[in-house]
């Protein structure tokens, strides 16, 4: 029933085609590797081979990053491991169409895209988890680029990264720029949801 309510408001879309329909994890990873569709609609619970595990075979071909979860699993604790695994983009079951077909172009087009409640929910597991990599870890960032991101990753925007490190909000803002251009991303939601999956 959600599939084919989600083919329905798809299909409402006139730049958006539905090519493919999979019943499980096993069949969904089997069908995109040979329909290889710009977007893949992936649910985590499912029968048999379960959608994290689907997501896991085909991070292995290459082909996460066209992966669009879409889930009534809200909790960090099921969005985490989907997004360490390569997945773009982690939507509620429940979001109204228009949302769904900006997510389904969003993802297409190479951004990443969370929904409120799973963004809030990152936010807040980065920030109890003060998680941000050494300098061994990836681009090197510097000492202070490492604390900006911390602070990025928590969700504080660059007036309140300014109070809290005690730098100028410009200065802040160089930073910032700094950092999107060394982990290679465009904005700071990006910048947060790299923080987190290179956490220790």
């Amino acid at each position: 029933m959600v599939r084919q309510g989600l083919r329905v408001f798809l299909e409402l879309e006139p730049d958006l085609e539905v090519v493919g329909e999979a019943s499980d994890g096993a069949e969904a990873a089997a069908l995109t590797a040979e329909l290889l569709p710009d977007v893949v609609l992936l649910d985590l619970v499912m029968p048999g081979v379960d959608g994290l595990s689907a997501l896991e075979t085909l991070a292995e071909q290459g082909l996460a990053d066209r992966v669009l979860v879409v889930t009534s699993f809200g909790e960090y604790r099921s969005a985490l491991p989907a997004l360490r695994a390569g997945a773009r983009g982690y939507i509620s079951k429940d979001v109204d169409p228009a949302a769904l077909a900006t997510a389904v172009r969003a993802v297409a087009a190479g951004h990443v895209l969370l929904g409120p409640q799973v963004s809030e929910a990152l936010v807040a597991q980065a920030g109890s988890a003060a998680a941000v990599p050494s300098e061994t870890q990836g681009p090197q960032l510097t000492a202070r680029e490492r604390e900006v991101l911390q602070q990025i990753a928590a969700g504080r925007s660059n007036r309140e990264i300014a109070r809290t490190l005690l730098l100028a909000e410009k200065t802040v803002k160089t930073h910032v720029s700094n950092i999107l251009m060394k982990l290679g991303v465009s904005d700071r939601t990006q910048a947060a949801l790299w923080a987190v999956r290179h956490e220790d």
